[in-house]
């Protein structure tokens, strides 16, 4: 019994929907519409209208470019952190193509090392490095303690 008012009931909603579209394979309308909706209504769609479009020309301006014939710049930095016994300091200089300059750092094992710089266009880069023990112990890094 349960069948046949299943089979009544598909009956009557094929038949309110106009029956079932079954859409040509491969169409791109490959899903019919629910059971029971109306078809979308034609909209009329407004005539494209044509407009003259003129050629982009791309116009790009020249980069401006400042040129300096003969650079000049100096600058120097020290760091001396007691807490976590960081010591190093960088000073360098230039004048027109000629760099000169010189750090120095505290390296793990005690020793302090000191490099040399010079730059130039004919003889390039060049560096003397030297290495100097110092006179105390070199305080280790020590990882704050948090407390929760």
């Amino acid at each position: 019994m349960k069948v046949l008012i299943l089979a009544a009931f598909l009956a009557v909603c094929r038949g309110a929907a106009g029956g079932l579209a079954v859409p040509a394979p491969y169409s791109p309308y490959a899903y019919a519409r629910p059971l029971g909706l109306a078809a979308p209504l034609a909209v009329a769609r407004p005539a494209l209208a044509s407009y003259a479009v003129a050629p982009a020309i791309a116009k790009v301006a020249a980069p401006v470019e400042e040129y300096d014939p003969n650079p000049q710049y100096s600058y120097a930095y020290d760091i001396q952190d007691a807490l976590t016994g960081d010591s190093k300091s960088q000073q360098e200089s230039r004048s027109g193509d000629v760099v000169q300059g010189s750090y120095s750092l505290v390296e793990p094992d005690g020793t302090r090392r000191i490099v040399e710089y010079t730059a130039d266009p004919h003889n390039g880069f060049n560096a003397v490095v030297h290495k100097e023990p110092i006179g105390g112990v070199v305080a280790k890094a020590v990882a704050p303690a948090y407390l929760h």
